[in-house]
């Protein structure tokens, strides 16, 4: 389990870990934002 540990704590692993899992995210919300879209729904900009 030490060595698990000790792997995750590599400068060039938690480089590329958080790397991976912080363009998962943006791309998500990208995709959340395109599902949407600026048209439809409550957009807080379509009332001016």
């Amino acid at each position: 389990m030490a060595r698990f540990i000790n792997f995750w704590h590599r400068p060039l692993v938690s480089f590329i870990a958080r790397t991976v899992l912080y363009t998962a995210i943006l791309i998500v919300l990208v995709y959340l934002y395109s599902y949407r879209g600026v048209a439809g729904g409550h957009f807080i900009y379509n009332e001016f």
